[in-house]
């Protein structure tokens, strides 16, 4: 809400500055140019691009922040449902199948049971032998 509420403060600013230039009165947008209108989304992808080197961050696409968000919202135990509204979808299908990875810890939990069930002896990878590694003939 701090963010918001700052933004919000910043536009009237850029409004009052612009004065009869300000193309922004009905819109309802949040983040808009200095003279109002929509932010166009090369020039938000650049503006992004930007924050990132500035930030001194792994260069990613702005579009690639709704995949974490959603990621994260999968990861924390968000209802699908909420996650679907959230990105402002119409089907939870998209959203699951496209926006939502595998927790990695659960990926590791499963090649975990799979190293298990071939040593055969049921013995996890931090009671390791040694033998690791080691080939094995079939």
């Amino acid at each position: 809400m701090t963010a918001l509420r700052a933004q919000r403060a910043q536009q009237i600013a850029d409004g009052k500055a612009a004065g009869d230039a300000w193309k922004g009165h009905g819109h309802g947008l949040v983040s808009t140019t200095k003279n109002g209108t929509p932010i166009e989304p090369r020039d938000l992808n650049r503006y992004f691009e930007a924050l990132c080197a500035r930030a001194e961050v792994r260069r990613v696409r702005f579009h690639d922040l709704r995949h974490t968000c959603a990621s994260l919202l999968h990861e924390q135990g968000a209802d699908a449902r909420m996650i679907m509204e959230v990105l402002g979808h119409s089907s939870i299908r998209v959203t699951m199948d496209i926006y939502t990875f595998v927790r990695l810890d659960s990926q590791r939990s499963a090649f975990d049971r799979v190293g298990d069930a071939l040593r055969g002896d049921g013995s996890r990878p931090d009671d390791d032998d040694g033998t690791a590694g080691v080939p094995v003939t079939v």
